[in-house]
């Protein structure tokens, strides 16, 4: 079994991934067609800042891998995918429970497969929010990701 088809057979083990552990990320959910991905991550102790909000490194952490998941699970092991840049805006301080969605369209992720498999464009930058309890932003985060064919 390869290394995609095993996170999506078994995602709930992304959790006790050590990085994830230290900064309380859970993934929640992911999607049918596997195109949306969810995780959560509550302000614990072990994961809060001298102010009593989360820690800017766990907010990030909690939105480091996901948007490379889907590309690569429905990419395949045929193509180099990797995070080629990111950034994150911080709008104002988390606190409670807070949560990332990651989602790319299947007409999305098909039009992305026809211009790297023409090499046109390796490169897709996605955008999502980091959202608290209230449903108010705690943060923004661009990530741009590499793609080439092998």
């Amino acid at each position: 079994m390869g290394r995609k088809k095993f996170f999506y057979k078994y995602p709930k083990l992304i959790n006790l991934y050590p990085p994830f552990i230290g900064a309380g990320v859970k993934l929640r959910e992911i999607n049918e067609d596997k195109t949306q991905i969810i995780v959560d991550m509550r302000l614990r102790w072990y994961n809060r800042n001298v102010y009593g909000t989360h820690f800017g490194g766990s907010l990030y952490a909690m939105t480091d891998p996901f948007y490379v998941f889907i590309v690569y699970y429905h990419f395949g092991d045929d193509y180099i995918i990797w995070d080629k840049s990111a950034s994150i805006k911080f709008v104002r301080p988390g606190k409670g429970k807070v949560t990332g969605t990651y989602n790319i369209p299947l007409d999305t992720l098909a039009l992305m497969k026809s211009q790297v498999d023409q090499g046109v464009k390796t490169s897709f930058m996605f955008s999502t929010e980091v959202i608290d309890e209230l449903n108010k932003v705690v943060a923004y985060v661009e990530k741009e990701i590499y793609i080439k064919a092998k």
